[in-house]
């Protein structure tokens, strides 16, 4: 196994930078850069770090010392805390690969390592890399939650019970003789089926998980001229849309970043909804509705026209939209249960913004349990679920038991993937420890 290093802090100046070693030859790297051995594991110490090769001095940082397997990577893993001037890093990091046994680490290498060696199952591992992109206070909770494990621990929770109903199935199956219990596997239903039925509610979530870390999509709906620019700009806080009395000023999607409440949220401005005369502003009408359904929330505007009447209705409005009537000092809300609001004097703004949060928060927040986060967690879990049925449904026709325990494998299996653990060792230790064959 090759030693690896890295820069682990950003590039560029900075107060300190940190290099990382990890790998059979960090005792001996911290030795011929400073000249002594390592403190004693999970220590740091202050050093002078010299080159290898010609042993001109480099600086004077801390050194922490990991010994494996107590590291990150399950390995003997060094750090040098530097100060973050570019020529102090490109010197230390020239000083590195000049010695032997020694190599650049690849994107993602020390973390990989981390999984090889046991010390991170594979959500532990998409939580890490979460909470390092994390761009708001929901996101942060809900993977720091799935990098400390909890996610992880809910799942390997359930395939070890499905290693021991797997484990029953084969007793049946290859151990007659045995003294066990008459009907076994019939005896099993109901665990079978109260662990279907939580997959099946983990993964009835909303995808809320997967929207809290990807973001929501939040869309204003309505015709030309009622002040669907305006309000994104009110809600933005700048003027990201173009403004103007003209009809059909907004032809492309114009997109904002969002935190509200702590969910990330992608606000889209649309082109306004009529019937369009040109090709170009049909398309933008076209784009509008395409993104309208795919949102997670619909904000629906209407609003009072300044020579009578009202531009648009809240005919389009569904479930589950917001509703607002802009322009409010022109005319009231003609409608209960609607916002009313005046985008271009901020009137009303706050109390909507605090609606939207709120129901925003609300459906999206991180919750206090573990939650989906990606396409491939509920990719497993479903076809976990799907082996399931399949178990049901042979224990109902009495079908063979090799034929169940082949389905309880699978769904094992499609639940070991999600966390990198499929190990057919522990499935033999369930048998001899439960049924104590041979004794």
């Amino acid at each position: 196994m090759e030693t690896i290093y890295a820069l682990s802090s950003a590039a560029g100046r900075a107060g300190v930078a940190v290099i990382r070693l990890s790998g059979p030859s960090s005792r001996e790297t911290v030795i011929r850069l400073t000249g002594k051995t390592p403190p004693a594991s999970h220590r740091a110490v202050l050093r002078r770090f010299r080159d290898g090769g010609d042993g001109a001095a480099i600086d004077r940082g801390l050194l922490l010392w990991f010994e494996g397997p107590s590291s990150f990577t399950g390995e003997d893993v060094a750090e040098f805390h530097l100060h973050g001037g570019r020529a102090v890093v490109a010197a230390m990091l020239t000083a590195l690969a000049s010695l032997d046994g020694l190599r650049a680490a690849e994107p993602g290498e020390f973390t990989r390592r981390a999984f090889e060696n046991g010390k991170l199952d594979l959500t532990s591992v998409e939580g890490l890399a979460d909470i390092i992109n994390a761009d708001t206070e929901a996101q942060r909770r809900q993977a720091l939650r799935q990098m400390e494990g909890a996610l992880g621990l809910l799942y390997e929770d359930w395939r070890h019970r499905l290693i021991r109903l797997l484990a029953y199935a084969e007793a049946e199956i290859d151990f007659p003789d045995e003294d066990l219990p008459d009907s076994l596997l019939q005896k099993l239903r109901p665990e079978i089926e109260s662990l279907a039925s939580q997959i099946q509610t983990h993964l009835d979530d909303g995808r809320r998980g997967e929207r809290l870390r990807d973001g929501v999509e939040v869309v204003i709906l309505g015709p030309p001229n009622v002040g669907k620019s305006s309000l994104m700009n009110a809600l933005a806080g700048r003027d990201v849309a173009i403004v103007s009395a003209e009809a059909g000023t907004t032809r492309d999607i114009v997109d904002v970043w969002l935190d509200l409440g702590g969910v990330p949220v992608t606000l889209a401005d649309t082109a306004g909804l009529r019937e369009a005369d040109g090709a170009i502003e049909q398309e933008g009408v076209r784009r509008a509705l395409a993104r309208a359904e795919k949102a997670d929330l619909r904000i629906v505007v209407a609003a009072p026209l300044e020579t009578g009447g009202v531009a648009g209705d809240f005919a389009l409005a569904q479930e589950g939209d917001l509703r607002v009537w802009n322009k409010m000092d022109l005319a009231p809300c003609p409608e209960a249960g609607v916002l009313p609001l005046s985008a271009a004097s901020g009137q009303g703004i706050e109390a909507f913004l605090a609606a939207l949060t709120a129901r925003v928060s609300f459906v999206y927040e991180a919750s206090e349990h573990p939650m989906i986060t990606r396409a491939r967690h509920r990719e497993g879990l479903m076809d976990c679920r799907s082996f399931l049925a399949r178990v049901s449904a042979g224990l109902a026709t009495d079908a063979l038991p090799e034929l169940i325990a082949e389905d309880l494998r699978l769904a094992a299996r499609a639940l070991g993937r999600i966390t990198g653990r499929v190990d057919v060792e522990d499935l033999l230790d369930v048998v001899f420890r439960d049924f104590c064959i041979g004794k």
